[in-house]
């Protein structure tokens, strides 16, 4: 079974490239669009999941994670830890390799079910500061 914040960062990044990013919010000034706008500079594939959105960064955006037509490697979490539980199902339910919570999101119920399925699990970091540290 993999733990929490057990990953292989490098590792990780150079075989991860679609990101699906849950919060993703279409306002510039937010957090999550800073992170995401970085990613998709370092060469990811993003993926909004925001119900509320229709596009952002140039892309698509998603009302859940069941809604996404292809393969999400990593779910990168925007959202308050008490949301967190049906997101890490979905998580599971899609076959993604990552569940990603940032900084202060925190759900350990949440981290344990994902990481008992076989995920790779990452909580309370920022994946932009974690990625810029390594590349």
């Amino acid at each position: 079974m993999n733990r929490v914040n057990d990953v292989n960062l490098p590792e990780l990044f150079a075989s991860c490239r679609t990101i699906a990013v849950v919060g993703l919010s279409d306002d510039q000034q937010k957090l999550s669009y800073g992170v995401a706008s970085y990613l998709q500079q370092a060469g990811y594939r993003i993926i909004p999941v925001n119900p509320f959105v229709s596009e952002v960064l140039g892309e698509k955006s998603y009302a859940s994670l069941r809604d996404i037509p292809e393969t999400v490697d990593i779910v990168d979490v925007f959202r308050k830890p008490e949301a967190v539980g049906p997101i890490a199902e979905d998580a599971i339910a899609i076959g993604a390799k990552c569940l990603w919570l940032q900084e202060e999101v925190v759900n350990v119920e949440a981290a344990e079910l994902a990481a008992k399925a076989g995920l790779m699990v990452v909580m309370d970091k920022c994946i932009l500061k974690e990625h810029w540290s390594i590349a």
